[in-house]
């Protein structure tokens, strides 16, 4: 790449007649006859361009070379105008940097969400619009197949969750999967009791009723949303006599610490507070280093003594 590649363009709007443009000698992009009438009556109905080509101004031979916008230019001639805007670059371009940008401007491009799309589309109630849009054929058939409800989500992260079984019980889940799989074509399969199967289904029907959703993935994720609020019913009677406000049961078992705080996350100047205090509690040795948890049973044993 030469030193003059590496300018940044600078480029200025000019009306120009585009009769006096120089059409591209050899273009990537092209345009089957219906889309190009389309283009044209388009341009007719508007009186302009609505997008601006991009012209080099080749100084040394005194001409202006479309590198992006070559049908939109032809339809202006086709459609009658008699004048257009364009962007020109002024300076010296080399022939490298000037198919370079004609490459990008073709194919750098963002794609169209189907469900986004055929909604834009479905309000567009009068029929010379929805030709105006320049939709055709193949992907007014694409819309049709477009499941607004199982796509609504579409934008959402999604994440990967891997399952691992014990020794004893990898046969028989491999055997489950290889049976699932037979049954069902799905990129993920998730295996339950079927003892837990009714109430599971019941918790998304319940889900999907009470927040108008049609994704399960979204259900299952309101559905956890309710049980991190409910975090601390799951230690009274389980390990915790809330009467007595002894442990049920082994009083070594290990516990959840999330039912006991009732949440899985503070706010980091809190934590960072607890951080320190930790921290030099196992300094001093009043803590284990591997037990830093009873850096809490110490502290809270120390407020309850007054």
């Amino acid at each position: 790449m030469s030193d003059v590649d590496e300018l940044p363009l600078d480029p200025r709007l000019m009306t120009v007649r585009p009769q006096d443009l120089t059409l591209l000698e050899v273009n990537a992009r092209y345009m089957r006859k219906e889309q190009y009438d389309r283009l044209v009556a388009n341009v007719k109905r508007d009186g302009c361009l609505t997008s601006v080509p991009l012209v080099w101004h080749d100084v040394a031979n005194d001409r202006k070379v479309v590198l992006s916008g070559n049908h939109r230019v032809m339809a202006s001639i086709d459609a009658g105008l008699t004048e257009i805007t364009v962007m020109v670059v002024q300076q010296q371009l080399s022939r490298a940097r000037q198919v370079a940008l004609q490459l990008s401007h073709n194919a750098i491009a963002g794609e169209d969400d189907p469900a986004t799309l055929k909604q834009l589309y479905e309000e567009l109630d009068d029929v010379d619009w929805r030709a105006y849009s320049g939709l055709d054929d193949k992907q007014l058939d694409l819309l049709a197949q477009v499941d607004l409800e199982g796509l609504a989500e579409a934008n959402l992260d999604f994440a990967t969750i891997q399952l691992v079984f014990l020794p004893h019980e990898l046969d028989a889940a491999r055997t489950s999967f290889d049976e699932a799989r037979k049954l069902v074509q799905a990129d993920g399969r998730w295996l339950a009791g079927y003892v837990d199967y009714e109430a599971t289904l019941d918790a998304l029907a319940t889900t999907h009723g009470a927040h108008n959703v049609g994704n399960v993935a979204t259900a299952l994720g309101l559905i956890l949303t309710v049980f991190e609020r409910h975090l601390g019913e799951l230690r009274d009677g389980v390990w915790y006599d809330p009467e007595t406000g002894e442990p049920i049961g082994n009083a070594h078992r290990l516990v959840p610490i999330e039912t006991v705080l009732e949440t899985r996350s503070m706010p980091a100047d809190a934590a960072a507070v607890l951080t320190r205090a930790v921290d030099q509690l196992v300094r001093k040795g009043d803590v284990p280093a591997d037990q830093r948890w009873r850096a809490l049973e110490l502290l809270a044993a120390d407020y309850l003594a007054g």
